[in-house]
């Protein structure tokens, strides 16, 4: 007679075996919160590089539509409901006008994304 199936030790085998894959695999998954901050942080800058695009057009077409932004904290209103708690804008170089300037979006936990703001007047 046969006996169909598997013994308990080859079952026992396959746990450990999938118990050891999972315990390699599991710090991988644990904590993604740094890299999900820093993808919103990068999200946000280029968010605000997208409406500042968007309202130097509209102020170079009708200088009374758009809003004026001479440095990066302005920009930042470019936002709808402004830049999130948790959130600055700092500039990196001398805010021109008529000029791509470079702005650096901080987030929380160190966090931080470059943001290309045209200023105008």
């Amino acid at each position: 007679m046969r006996n169909a199936g598997f013994t308990l030790i080859e079952l026992v085998v396959v746990i450990v075996i999938l118990g050891i894959l999972a315990a390699t695999a599991l710090p991988k998954f644990v904590d993604l919160s740094t890299e999900a901050q820093q993808a919103t942080t990068e999200g946000i800058a280029a968010a605000i590089s997208s409406g500042s695009a968007l309202n130097y057009s509209a102020r170079k077409i009708n200088s009374s539509s758009g809003q004026a932004v001479l440095e990066c904290a302005e920009a930042a209103s470019l936002l709808q409901g402004g830049l999130p708690s948790g959130y600055a804008m700092v500039a990196t170089f001398p805010f021109l006008a008529d000029t791509p300037n470079t702005c650096t979006v901080v987030g929380p936990k160190f966090t931080s994304a470059s943001a290309t703001v045209m200023g105008i007047n």
